[in-house]
């Protein structure tokens, strides 16, 4: 007997250890499958607005982003609101001895404030900074649209439900306003019949 019972203990050992190796927690998978997508959407910021640093009027949105210029502390945009001012005179830019450049200013339209400049002219290993908004960091500030995180809680009356009872007291409402607007359309016709009858006496 005891000879019969060594194999069966074994082969229940190797089965609980089976088990143990292929067993799966649910929320490990559901941590690999959904927790890098969940993480992607809360990290995914909505467009960001570009505004003045000194009068806050927008003067532009990452919609036109075009690229930053760390070195020079700027970003790049490919278009800006009327809110911006393109001067029109041309003035001379030497960032080094090999990168002279001509520029016109970008002036806020409200409070006159130096934003950035426009590059007409540079040197061919700068042609890149050419047709572009560049503006000054320091000059600017944005937010993300949609990042207020207060509210306000909805006032208002409270939907009623629609039973039968409910369905029955409107119907029975209308029923008697349709019946009071025929009977004050039958007393209207009533009245100008006896307005016409002593007009024709009259």
């Amino acid at each position: 007997m005891a000879t019969k019972e060594k194999p069966t203990r074994r082969l229940q050992i190797n089965i609980n250890k089976t088990f143990e190796v292929s067993s799966i927690d649910s929320s490990a998978v559901e941590e690999k499958l959904f927790g890098r997508a969940d993480k992607e959407v809360e990290d995914d910021d909505g467009p960001v607005v570009f505004i003045c640093g000194k009068c806050r009027l927008p003067i532009g949105d990452s919609m036109s982003w075009d690229g930053s210029e760390d070195d020079q502390n700027q970003i790049k945009l490919k278009r800006v609101t009327n809110n911006v001012i393109i001067g029109k005179d041309t003035h001379f830019l030497e960032m080094n001895k090999q990168s002279a450049c001509l520029v016109v200013d970008l002036i806020c339209r409200s409070c006159y404030s130096l934003l950035g400049m426009v590059y007409t002219s540079t040197p061919r290993n700068l042609d890149h900074k050419r047709s572009t908004f560049c503006l000054s960091v320091a000059s600017i500030d944005s937010y993300v649209l949609g990042s207020g995180g207060q509210m306000l809680a909805a006032e208002g009356p409270k939907e009623q439900l629609v039973t039968l009872e409910y369905r029955h007291n409107v119907e029975q409402q209308l029923a008697e306003m349709k019946m009071l607007v025929v009977s004050m359309a039958q007393r209207l016709e009533e009245i100008e019949a006896g307005l016409k009858e002593e007009c024709d006496e009259a």
